[in-house]
């Protein structure tokens, strides 16, 4: 696949006009979100050492899991009940029943099935540490490829793209992909047309889910006449 100019412009365009994300948002930090939707703390905004502790890398794992198909914020209390117990951890989460941990992360929804997939990734971290590639984390039961990426690039640091409904709804409507480009196809169009910089990684999937949430709502239709057009040339 050839890289695409446009990719990188949009990137620039949009961290502009958001600024950098901060993210993954972690309960051991204090900084505030810059953007104030979804989860009010957490955010570290031009700080790239994060995680800085083991229990810091845990928590964006099991925080992967546990957003999928729900809102941040419902994560969030989620993972606090979970720290509060003590939790946050392979071998505290291994050790604590199955139903016991989903009535800790029932906020978070369906927290039965999540729960079976907090120790299977448990179980697989534990055994493994971080010396494991893509194909064995997508080989776990309840990992999927958006999941794998964003463990990968948020919680160990490797330059992986991460695409989600979000970059598929914008991009799709820019005319750069076609609805029926499979994960693995959006993926590479975005690697090979960016620098292999985990940074940029991570802020352009931060980006795309806020620039998202405030112009290509799915309740309402997209303002062809938005300033924040990001097919203009500017």
């Amino acid at each position: 696949m050839k890289p695409n100019p446009e990719i990188r412009r949009i990137y620039k365009k949009l961290l502009k006009l958001h600024g950098p994300q901060g993210w993954w948002p972690l309960l051991s930090c204090a900084g505030c979100n810059p953007t104030k939707t979804g989860s009010m703390t957490g955010y570290h905004p031009h700080e790239y050492d994060w995680p800085k502790t083991e229990r810091d890398r845990f928590e964006i794992c099991i925080g992967t899991v546990l957003t999928q198909n729900t809102a941040w914020p419902n994560v969030e209390k989620a993972l606090r009940n979970l720290d509060d117990a003590g939790l946050i951890g392979c071998d505290s989460l291994l050790s604590t029943p199955e139903q016991k941990l989903a009535e800790r992360i029932r906020p978070a929804g369906y927290f039965n099935q999540k729960a079976g997939y907090l120790k299977n990734l448990a179980a697989f971290l534990d055994k493994k540490g971080s010396g494991f590639s893509r194909a064995e984390l997508l080989a776990v039961k309840g990992i999927g490829d958006e999941t794998a990426d964003s463990i990968l690039l948020y919680a160990f640091g490797r330059p992986t793209f991460v695409v989600d409904a979000y970059t598929k709804r914008i991009f799709s409507a820019l005319g750069l992909i076609d609805g029926s480009w499979k994960y693995r196809e959006i993926k590479e169009l975005f690697e090979v047309s960016l620098p292999e910089d985990v940074v940029v990684f991570q802020e352009y999937h931060a980006l795309i889910v806020e620039h998202a949430k405030m112009f290509y709502s799915k309740k309402r239709s997209r303002d062809p006449a938005n300033t924040h057009d990001l097919s203009t040339e500017k």
